[in-house]
């Protein structure tokens, strides 16, 4: 097992990317904490992984809230005594351009840029404490593209390719990798949610978007999971301060 004996937390694990993440996890060997803002949906995922055997602690935390974003840490030496492995996949999802209010804003930035940063403050603090570990970040394709009224998501998502840059720099000292993976268009619970806004059906979203990428076709959660468990695991001990496109090819066009 590629995680046997590892610790992981994976933020945003209650649906979505963060769940895949937290099932192949937990498949590979690892005791994962997952946290979501959502208790009801981080609990529910957690009830599922545990009933395939997998060792999975839930928290319910707003990482937009600094003492939120350290129990994560605190609940994790708690459950499972260290942490080797964290996933920022938390992010909130403001679609606006020059309608963002500031508001919005504030929303955006605090859970996307400061809320991933206080997550990896606190996460770092214990990896430091056994010896290193692995960090991966969820940036997007939005991280490179310019999308039509998408300003205020795609402005953090930019943020987290550099803030995963200069994280590898500042960390490598302390044995701490840091990369980011840059997912396309994925079928999550979010992407559903918009389907249902714009009265879209998945065959008509799957053939508006995959029709932007060389596979043609939108992706799926475990298929960004794997990638992501590579670059946690030991098989990535020489990358750090890298991303990872997940797109289909969206971005080599």
């Amino acid at each position: 097992m590629r995680l046997k004996d590892k610790v992981a937390i994976v933020t945003g694990a209650g649906a979505g990317i963060g769940q895949a993440v937290a099932e192949v996890f937990c498949e590979e060997g690892a005791k994962v904490v997952a946290a979501d803002i959502d208790a009801d949906s981080v609990e529910q995922a957690a009830r599922a992984i545990r009933s395939k055997g997998g060792a999975v602690f839930p928290v319910h935390a707003d990482i937009a809230q600094e003492e939120q974003a350290r129990r994560i840490s605190d609940e994790a030496v708690k459950a499972f005594g260290q942490v080797n492995i964290l996933v920022n996949n938390a992010a909130t999802f403001v679609l606006k351009g020059f309608d963002a209010t500031v508001e919005d804003w504030r929303r955006s930035l605090g859970v996307n840029v400061i809320g991933t940063t206080m997550v990896t403050k606190y996460a770092v603090d214990r990896m430091k404490a056994f010896g290193g570990g692995a960090i991966v970040n969820l940036a997007s394709i939005s991280s490179f593209v310019a999308q039509p009224n998408f300003f205020a998501y795609s402005a953090t998502k930019a943020a987290i390719l550099q803030l995963t840059r200069n994280m590898a720099m500042d960390l490598a000292p302390f044995s701490v990798r840091v990369n980011c993976v840059c997912p396309g268009t994925i079928l999550t619970a979010a992407s559903s949610r918009h389907m249902k806004n714009v009265g879209m059906t998945f065959e008509q979203f799957n053939a508006e978007e995959g029709a932007k990428t060389f596979l043609k076709r939108v992706g799926q959660p475990r298929e960004v999971a794997y990638p992501i468990l590579f670059l946690a695991s030991d098989e990535a001990s020489y990358i750090t301060g890298t991303s990872l496109m997940i797109d289909g090819g969206y971005t080599a066009q």
